[in-house]
């Protein structure tokens, strides 16, 4: 299991480019919810903004194959694209419990188990030591760690949320936060809850006896197991570098890049590229060191760019007649400039309660367009 775990994301476009043509859709489809699958490993460069759904998207469409073969990663894709629409229609709001408060809290906190990787689940374990050195972890991994932390230890989401966030390369808050709450309850009908059975199946383990070695009707009057009692409020900041002295041409348009946007094929060749890292975002959203070298290293296929570490209203004082150019993004509203649209794989816009209404309306679209190109 542990050889299936130790995933590697190189920084350079070309080899993350290489990643993309070497998709194999059939494969993902048939394999994707087991630990040694055939994902992508492209969330972290979706999430740093480096690639987009659409590129990847339409890189899809170009292969030779059915609608078919490609449908579930589409739809997979499609899921980051609708977690971003919800937090650009609801902001803030995700932060917090958005459709129900979530019930059975015994804490604000995270069991001191998950954090130590000593929960007693192998397979948990395992992928927690690997989240630690190589800053991913498979989706199920993902929701079977939110589960033992919500519905097990019965901490509230938040804190975990952000731990996880904390460590990951592909840290995406609305799709981390809402997945959250999705298996908290608090962003769905139902807690999500998942067996020793499960696990094994998925991680290939063989492991029995265990607190999650019950049926499921028995999660219905679960009580905290003891060795996930003890609970610890983490303290996560992140170490931001040193502010070089901006060199900025005002004869030239001038583009900002963020944690959330470095597309090196965005801004014109000639102009001024400034990665602008205010500690005011990081103090909200704290990322590790893994997780901030990573992302400067993406920032390296930028050409010219420069970083800028401080606030953008200091930096707009500072260049009062730069007219800065910048990317749609919900952490970012409060630029000022020149905004430019993300690329999305639909045109589907909008809150929408559930993943399920809106795949519908991108569905539609999809069938429209290929009746529209057939024409």
């Amino acid at each position: 299991m542990e050889e299936h775990l130790n995933y590697t994301f190189p920084t350079s476009y070309p080899e993350i480019l290489n990643r993309v043509i070497s998709i194999q859709p059939s494969d993902y489809a048939r394999s994707r919810n087991f630990i040694d699958g055939a994902v992508t490993q492209l969330s972290p460069y979706i999430s740093r903004g480096t690639i987009s759904t659409e590129m990847v998207y339409k890189h899809l469409l170009k292969r030779d194959v059915a609608f078919s073969t490609i449908e579930k990663l589409v739809q997979e894709l499609a899921w980051r694209d609708y977690w971003q629409q919800v937090w650009i229609a609801k902001g803030d709001e995700i932060n917090q419990d958005l459709r129900h408060p979530q019930s059975d809290v015994a804490n604000q906190e995270i069991t001191a188990a998950i954090v130590e990787a000593n929960t007693g689940i192998k397979a948990i374990d395992t992928a927690i030591k690997a989240l630690y050195k190589t800053g991913y972890l498979h989706n199920h991994n993902r929701m079977y760690i939110a589960a033992i932390c919500c519905n097990m230890a019965k901490n509230h989401w938040h804190h975990p949320a952000q731990w996880m966030y904390y460590h990951l390369l592909d840290g995406d808050w609305a799709s981390n936060a809402l997945s959250w709450q999705w298996v908290a309850g608090s962003n769905s009908n139902k807690k999500y809850v998942a067996n020793q059975e499960n696990i094994n199946k998925y991680c290939h383990t063989k492991q029995s006896g265990t607190f999650l070695d019950i049926p499921y009707e028995a999660f219905s009057d679960f009580e905290i197991p003891s060795g996930l009692k003890s609970n610890t409020q983490l303290s996560l900041s992140t170490d931001l570098p040193t502010s070089g002295v901006l060199v900025i041409s005002e004869e030239k348009p001038t583009y900002l890049f963020t944690y959330y946007n470095l597309d090196p094929k965005w801004a014109p060749t000639d102009s001024n590229s400034i990665l602008i890292l205010e500690p005011s975002h990081f103090k909200k959203y704290p990322v590790g060191e893994k997780a901030l070298n990573f992302a400067m290293s993406l920032s390296k296929n930028i050409e010219g760019i420069q970083c800028y570490v401080g606030e953008f209203d200091d930096l707009k004082k500072s260049y009062p007649k730069t007219v800065f150019h910048f990317k749609e993004h919900p952490t970012n509203n409060h630029f000022k400039g020149t905004v430019h649209d993300r690329a999305w794989m639909f045109d589907v816009k909008g809150y929408y309660r559930s993943f399920f209404a809106f795949w519908k309306k991108c569905k539609k679209e999809i069938k429209n367009k290929t009746v529209s190109t057939q024409v």
